[in-house]
């Protein structure tokens, strides 16, 4: 056995659980302990001082200096009394990690004395030397100069002996890099466009916020595995592995008892995010091998977008002291499932309202069909902006396949709720609604809520569904950050509420009343979104040609579908509700297909290093042992002559060795065996030679995009035939000098 393969083995079967010292008591007795929320607020700062920060982060208004010198102070006081000697501010730049320059709380005085000391001005804004970030040419690497400032909505936390302030990140001339910016700009355009629809319905509406609670899912791999896979190390997948003889079939891995090592883990980055604030609710075995999830209460967006990235930057810090490596790629392993960040979105008002769920009278019961319906219509418009929000490398290989939804984007919404839709159809003539059919829509509306209750079913195949008080968007990548998904939900949601009050205001100008009018341009808005809306099976073929019928998009690559960030309709969506300029988009699609470039890149030259110095080495190594056992087998039974001259006396066996059966027999069978050997040698070597060529041509061209989709097309085809053949020769060749842990380990050593 490969001795690197036969180490990391021994030392992964070999593994205890890691004991752990967690706190003792109620989870509510530290939960929140390292976050400066409210309550510490309370304490640490003055009263009036209080009021005025709680009352400006509500109204997610400007925090004057003064405030900021005096929560400053406070968080100092808090954090220093916690152990903490440094602070950073913690931001979220266009590389899809967080990052962070830690500052000591330190300033020099007279004397060469020293004091901690941490202003107001610190607080709000820093200028890191960050010019290496990705910035789609908004900035050059000579350029320097890039702003963090504080974003106030967001509890500031401590990791370790650091307090960490959420903040967004610009550039010197003030454009957004990084994902906070935009999406703080899109809750905005969602706040200023929901509440006058809300204000049909209920005057005391004044703030709309848009929800999110995030499903994480996970592969978990012992370290002593990963380290000695370079695909695992250097991509998050595997690009070689034959599938086992049992991978997810019985799907007895789907919610079974989970490992004893593994609840360890999870007991142990649970408290350390129990501690930040973070309000995980659910824990579960997922339906692949070694796969698992972890759900959290619904938060306001914001702070839960933050909450994810502090969740995957927790999980592998935990991970690696537990001596485990955690997966967060979309498809680390083909042949099982693949890993999602189920978005589930809402809006809620500040009267404790969530718009997408369905009360029980029929006023209620409008003022939930007009979001709900206009959810739709959103989707319906801008399909193609949500299929760009969640494209990737490592999504592509993941949607349509093994309970990811595909590529095409429908809706989801149940049968009951079809029903509903179907008759307000059917029963609404076009122009003004007659009081009978008003009654009968609002009985219809208002037994939603007992219905609902049976019959909102939950599509797994479907990329956009409603799931009872939500829409569950369930094609986000494992692997991405939420906000980009969100920023465009929240900013297609913002258009189409501001377009349907116009159009409300409109009918209403004509002296028909409200009611009338909201139910009339609902009744148009389900008529012209219908194509959008599927309640089968999205893997089946005949969705796919029933989708193209009508008119649905089927974008099937990364590249294709960061094209549709630069069509006219986008760059003025975005740049209307100023969550976008056009160069702010141009940019981030720039950098998009850069980061689409670099990861096929590294996986090719991760394919042909491990193909050339691993593969074809064991390969040919094993193909020599083979030739040595037919020189053999040809020198000792060449002859029935010689057999009998060895004293071989047994009939039976002295005919299965004599001429025409015996050695023929055997040498032919490992002749065979040698023969494929050669043959998927030579295939492999001439591919990765050919897809280096490509390579080489695709590195010189310098348009961003071309770059993307001759690495797509021309370079990425390589790899499933190269893998093919690999995957081969691994059920081939002798188990012991096969060098790569394979996937019956990989995925079934806890």
């Amino acid at each position: 056995m490969s001795s690197l393969r036969f180490k990391a083995l021994e030392e992964a079967s070999s593994r205890q659980p890691v004991n752990v010292t967690l706190p003792s008591g109620k989870v509510s007795d530290y939960y929140g302990e390292n976050v400066f929320d409210l309550e510490a607020m309370k304490k640490y700062l003055a009263e009036g001082t209080f009021k005025t920060l709680k009352a400006t982060i509500q109204k997610g208004a400007t925090i004057d200096r003064n405030t900021a010198d005096e929560v400053a102070i406070a968080m100092k006081t808090w954090s220093m009394e916690k152990g903490v000697t440094h602070y950073t501010h913690w931001f979220q730049p266009l590389t899809g990690a967080t990052a962070e320059k830690h500052d000591v709380f330190l300033d020099n005085m007279d004397g060469g004395k020293a004091i901690e000391k941490f202003s107001g001005g610190q607080l709000a804004q820093q200028e890191p030397d960050a010019s290496s970030f990705p910035s789609g040419g908004i900035r050059n690497t000579f350029e320097a100069r890039g702003y963090t400032a504080w974003d106030s909505s967001s509890p500031a936390f401590i990791l370790g002996k650091t307090l960490c302030i959420p903040t967004i990140y610009l550039s010197y001339t003030g454009e957004a890099l990084d994902y906070k910016t935009p999406l703080l700009k899109s809750i905005h355009a969602l706040d200023n466009a929901a509440v006058p629809v809300c204000q049909y319905f209920d005057k005391n509406v004044t703030r709309v916020n848009a929800t999110l609670g995030w499903e994480q899912e996970y592969f978990l791999i012992d370290n002593a595995l990963f380290t000695v896979r370079p695909d695992l190390v250097h991509s998050g997948r595997a690009l070689f592995g034959a599938n086992p003889a049992k991978g997810q079939q019985l799907e007895d891995h789907y919610f079974g008892s989970i490992p004893e090592r593994v609840n360890e883990f999870m007991r142990d980055y649970e408290t350390e995010c129990y501690k930040l604030g973070i309000p995980l609710k659910t824990r579960h075995n997922e339906v692949a091998p070694n796969q698992y999830e972890v759900a959290p209460i619904f938060e306001e967006v914001n702070i839960a977008v933050d909450h994810n990235q502090l969740l995957m930057d927790v999980m592998d810090k935990v991970s690696r002291r537990h001596n485990f490596r955690v997966l967060f790629h979309e498809k680390p392993f083909a042949g099982v499932n693949g890993s999602g960040k189920h978005n589930n979105w809402s809006m809620a008002t500040d009267t404790g309202k969530n718009l997408l769920s369905p009360g029980k009278t029929p006023e209620t019961n409008l003022q939930f069909l007009t979001f709900f319906v206009n959810v739709i219509k959103a989707v319906h418009d801008y399909s193609d902006l949500l299929r760009a929000a969640i494209a990737s490398a490592g999504n592509d290989h993941r949607l349509g396949a093994n309970e990811a939804p595909p590529a095409i984007i429908s809706v989801f919404i149940g049968t009951q709720l079809t029903k509903m839709l179907d008759e307000i159809e059917t029963k609404m003539k076009p122009g003004k609604v007659t009081a009978a059919e008003k009654k009968s829509l609002k009985l219809d509306i208002a037994s939603i809520p007992e219905l609902l209750l049976d019959n909102t079913d939950r599509n797994r195949t479907s990329p956009f569904a409603f799931t009872g008080n939500k829409f569950e968007f369930r094609a986000v990548g494992s692997s991405a950050n939420c906000a980009q998904a969100m920023t465009t939900l929240n900013t297609i949601m913002a258009e189409q509420l501001t377009k349907f009050r116009k159009e409300v205001d409109k009918l209403v100008s004509k002296t028909t009343t409200v009611e009338d009018a909201v139910l009339q341009v609902l009744h148009d808005y389900i008529v012209s979104s219908k194509n959008i809306r599927f309640e089968g099976n999205n893997y089946s073929e005949e969705w796919v040609k029933e989708a193209k019928k009508r008119g649905l998009s089927n974008i099937q690559t990364t590249p294709a579908a960061l094209d549709l960030l630069l069509t006219k309709k986008a760059l003025e969506l975005f740049e209307t509700h100023n969550v976008f300029t056009k160069r702010e988009q141009e940019a981030r699609h720039e950098i998009q297909v850069e980061m689409y470039t670099k990861k096929i890149q590294i996986e090719s030259r991760i394919i042909a290093d491990m193909a050339n110095t691993y593969i074809i080495p064991s390969a040919l190594r094993y193909q020599n042992v083979l030739i040595e056992n037919v020189k053999g087998i040809k020198e000792i039974f060449a002859s029935r002559h010689e057999l009998a001259n060895v004293g071989i006396k047994d009939k039976g066996l002295s005919d299965a060795f004599s001429e025409g059966s015996g050695s023929d027999s055997l040498v032919d069978t490992q002749m065979g065996m040698i023969k494929e050997v050669s043959e998927r040698v030579s295939i492999i070597k001439n591919n990765v030679e050919l897809m280096v060529e490509e390579r080489k041509k695709a590195n010189q061209i310098e348009h961003a995009t071309e770059k993307a989709f001759a690495y797509c097309e021309k370079v990425k085809p390589y790899f499933d035939e190269i893998r093919y053949h690999s995957d081969k020769l691994e059920i081939l060749i002798d188990d012991s000098m096969w060098p790569f842990p394979k996937y019956r380990e990989l995925l079934f050593v806890k």
